[in-house]
Order: structure tokens, then C-alpha cells, then sequence
């Protein structure tokens, strides 16, 4: 698989999170170096009716940063998360298929269990991606005696492609085909959306054409891993 990315002639210097990030988030994860490279640029967001832009997970930084969504393993995005027991520590499905001892405490896995509630927080974390979420005060024509505002969703399914792209590449590398797959089939079908209202748009078809190349070597890599055909 190529490790050229479709969509990085899209990639923006200035591109944002949409996923708000609560201020109680208990994450681990550091910002402190993102949060200096915006004070010294002046990208500071001051606007109260915009969303924040940074992400608690570092969409919106050059390297997605691991986090409590991420499988250990093959560092990319949980696909069908599953739990080891008795330790509780959560992989991929196809990660973790390939241990008897947990790879994070070295525990024996007595068993493993899908884990359906964290799934559900990844698609949605994914879902987020998708569209920017901004609320724009309402205009002079419309009543506003409540105060409340219009909220515009911004497409931004090129900056989605990109991100679902890297994921899979991810998996790939760590012989999670599975997840690899999952990830691309989605980024194509978004492309295909796209289409619909962009029939003879080439950079779109161009696009297309790469993921749906990814997708033929998940396949054909999978077979090779069915037969063996890895030495």
C-alpha cells in the first residue's frame, strides 16, 4: 500500500477539530506544545460561537496522538474493541486474537470480550469528523427575542478522507487488515456522496481511484494472510 495520502494535497495549515473538547476532559494527553505554536501565530480563536478548535485527541495536529480510543497494538483507531479478561485492557479484536498474555501487563488472557459501549464512542468519535459545527448569531431578518443562534454545518469530508486514510495505514502496517478495510470502505463511500453533486470533478475520482487501490491490497494481503502466504 502506498503511503502517499490522497487527500494531502487538501491538508490546510490551519485545519481544526469540530469535536468540542469539554473542559472536565481527564485525558492524559498533551497539548501544551499546540497550545504555544497558536499563541505564537496568533490562530487563537477568541469567538465564543465558534466550537474550540483543538481536539482532545490531536485530530487537528500533524501526528495523531494515542489515546483511550486507540488499540496499543496497531496505534491506530479501536475496531471491534474487545477486552481482555481478567485485566480489562482494551485492542482490536484482530490485535489482540494474536496473544495469550496481555500485550500491555502481561496477565494471561483467560478470555476476550467485545466491548460494544467503547465501539459505539469510537464511531461516534469518527462521526464527529465529518462535519465542523458552527453557530452564527441570527440575522436581522429572523426573530431573536430568544437569543438563540443558527447552527451551519460545514462538509469538510475531504479533511474526514484524510484522517480515515492515515488510520487505515495504521492498521495496515500492523497486519490489521480488518480494521484497514473497515476504514477505507468508509472513506470511499464519502467520496462516492461526493460525487453525486460533483460528477466531473477529477480530483475526486482521482481520489477514488487511490483508496479504492488501498482497498485491493487489503484484500489481497488478506488472502495472503488466509494461505499463509506471509513468510
Amino acid at each position: 500500500m502506498s503511503s502517499l495520502c490522497p487527500f494531502a494535497k487538501l491538508a490546510s495549515a490551519g485545519a481544526t477539530c469540530p469535536v468540542k473538547s469539554s473542559s472536565d476532559n481527564k485525558t492524559t494527553i498533551n497539548h501544551t506544545d499546540d497550545d504555544d505554536d497558536n499563541e505564537k501565530t496568533g490562530n487563537a480563536n477568541t469567538d465564543p460561537r465558534v466550537v474550540p478548535p483543538k481536539c482532545p485527541f490531536g485530530y487537528d495536529s500533524n501526528t495523531f496522538k494515542l489515546g483511550p480510543l486507540s488499540c496499543m497494538v496497531c496505534h491506530a483507531l479501536l475496531h471491534q474493541s474487545s477486552k481482555c479478561t481478567p485485566c480489562s485492557h482494551k485492542f482490536c479484536k484482530a490485535c489482540i486474537l494474536r496473544f495469550k498474555d496481555c500485550p500491555l501487563c502481561g496477565a494471561d488472557i483467560q478470555g476476550i470480550e467485545p466491548d460494544d459501549e467503547l465501539q459505539g464512542l469510537v464511531d461516534r468519535f469518527i462521526d464527529g469528523h465529518a462535519r465542523i459545527k458552527r453557530s452564527h448569531a441570527a440575522g436581522d431578518g429572523e426573530a431573536a427575542s430568544d437569543n438563540k443562534t443558527k447552527v451551519i454545518y460545514e462538509d469538510v469530508s475531504m479533511e474526514r478522507g484524510a484522517f480515515l486514510v492515515q488510520q487505515a495505514m495504521r492498521a495496515f502496517r500492523a497486519k490489521n487488515i480488518e480494521s484497514a478495510k473497515s476504514r477505507l470502505s468508509m472513506c470511499a463511500q464519502d467520496i462516492r456522496e461526493e460525487l453525486k453533486s460533483k460528477q466531473d470533478n477529477q480530483e475526486l475520482c482521482s481520489q477514488l481511484g487511490a483508496v479504492l487501490g488501498m482497498l485491493g491490497d487489503c484484500w489481497y494481503d488478506n488472502f495472503l494472510l488466509g494461505t499463509g502466504g506471509y513468510m
